[in-house]
């Protein structure tokens, strides 16, 4: 993408209303601008990264035997009144009436129009186990919204929903999520922990919160330091495996929300020198229900024996849009955001230090057109800003690698690469800098 055609409305200085690092940094880098409180437009440099997290999300989810679907935003509130949460949701819940009168609501979460869907098409447990998963824009009516996308009131999210028919296989297919969203998260260039948590209005006896930690989180934690060293199961992790080892190593360890610690057993099962209490950003949330939601809406499947059975049932969360946020928060400095490679908007920006100079034109159109034929999201500046000002709209923006085209360096035959999380700098060959560029993608 040349700079020059694209639509990047960056702002100079920190927006007043903007009052955490990932707030400042997407209204400065043009990623997001303001509809009305707490509801945001995301604008082509924010778009781009909201996919490539999204598309992680989906790859993550395949991977551990979820499918996809789509529900719709717009929901019946029949359903939640067989369900008996239409009353009890409270005022977060936007409701509407349609022009028949009908009662309808703005979704906030999917478990009642999700076993609707399971009951009328699922009757034998032979089509059981299965989870289904759809990525969609969810509305939850903050009374204060704030932080930007960390607490809006819309937001994009992956919600996947388990259907089993016994307590053993329930436990597999969270088993099967657990670990799907440690991998999940780690590809973002996140460190997420696994914390037991209050399950909160949705209900349930077994639940979890993967929480990054950040100055800015909305809650308390508590956790061993050694969870935050440990790495996710690879790709090659067997799904159809016994994952009760892994699931167990990883909770062995004290990490707790504010809600669920317990300073005396923090205290008697970590060392002093492994204590860590830091505030921490939710990301993702999983918990297990059971037959919450299939014993009143009655999905029921036929068992072995004949005998209709509910189904139980699991819910499995990701914040998607607040991902997005989240690793801004973690990955920054004083000039900007700093991207992992995985969720960058662009892979490289290339900066022409002297637009309109053939010798510095050709050679970045050269390399323009050979990192766009090897797959490479470049952001190409061929405007005539002074190279000062590039300079520092490159790092704001937090783009992985940048290579800097001026006269000077190509009269040596050299151009330089510059590594954003380290600030490293290099001078070679323009070939060795594309060289550099595609064997690190």
């Amino acid at each position: 993408m040349r700079l020059s055609q694209y639509f990047l409305p960056t702002l100079r200085d920190d927006p007043k209303e903007a009052e955490i690092v990932s707030h400042r940094l997407m209204l400065r880098t043009g990623m997001i601008r303001q509809s009305s409180a707490g509801i945001y437009s995301w604008l082509p440099l924010g778009h781009r990264v909201l996919r490539k997290i999204e598309q992680i999300v989906r790859e993550e989810q395949d991977r551990a035997g979820a499918i996809e679907i789509l529900m719709p935003t717009i929901q019946s509130a029949d359903i939640w009144r067989e369900s008996g949460r239409y009353e009890d949701y409270g005022k977060e819940m936007l409701r509407i009436t349609d022009r028949h009168g009908r009662d309808m609501l703005y979704g906030p979460t999917n478990e009642e129009l999700i076993t609707e869907i399971f009951r009328d098409s699922v009757k034998s447990y032979r089509d059981l186990p299965r989870n289904l998963y759809h990525i969609q824009w969810k509305f939850r009516d903050e009374i204060r919204p704030r932080f930007g996308i960390m607490r809006g009131r819309e937001f994009l999210m992956k919600d996947a929903y388990s259907f089993d028919l016994t307590e053993e296989d329930a436990r597999k297919s969270y088993n099967k999520m657990f670990i799907s969203y440690l991998r999940t998260f780690e590809r973002m260039g996140l460190k997420s922990i696994p914390m037991a948590a209050d399950t909160g209005p949705i209900g349930g006896d077994l639940s979890h919160e993967f929480i990054v930690l950040a100055d800015t989180g909305e809650s308390q934690v508590y956790c061993d330091r050694d969870l935050i060293e440990r790495s996710a199961p690879g790709k090659d992790i067997d799904y159809d495996a016994d994952l009760m080892p892994i699931i167990n190593d990883w909770t062995g360890k004290y990490a707790a929300t504010e809600e669920k610690h317990d300073p005396k057993r923090f205290e008697a099962e970590v060392s002093s020198d492994n204590r860590v209490s830091a505030r921490g950003i939710e990301v993702g949330h999983i918990f297990y229900f059971g037959t919450k939601y299939s014993e009143p809406m009655n999905c029921k499947v036929q068992g072995p024996d004949g005998k209709l059975v509910a189904v139980l049932s699991g819910s499995y969360g990701i914040g998607v849009s607040r991902l997005a946020a989240a690793v801004i928060e973690a990955s920054h400095d004083d000039d900007g955001i700093i991207w992992p490679d995985s969720v960058a908007p662009f892979n490289v920006a290339l900066i022409n230090l002297k637009a309109g100079v053939n010798e510095t034109d050709a050679a970045c159109e050269d390399l323009y057109t050979k990192l766009a034929n090897a797959g490479i999201d470049t952001l190409y500046d061929d405007t005539d800003e002074r190279a000062g000002a590039k300079f520092a709209t490159m790092d704001l923006l937090g783009v992985p690698w940048q290579i800097i085209v001026g006269p000077r360096g190509l009269k040596q035959g050299e151009v330089e690469i510059k590594r954003r999380v380290s600030g490293d700098r290099q001078s070679m060959t323009p070939e060795a800098a594309f060289k550099r560029i595609v064997d690190t993608d």
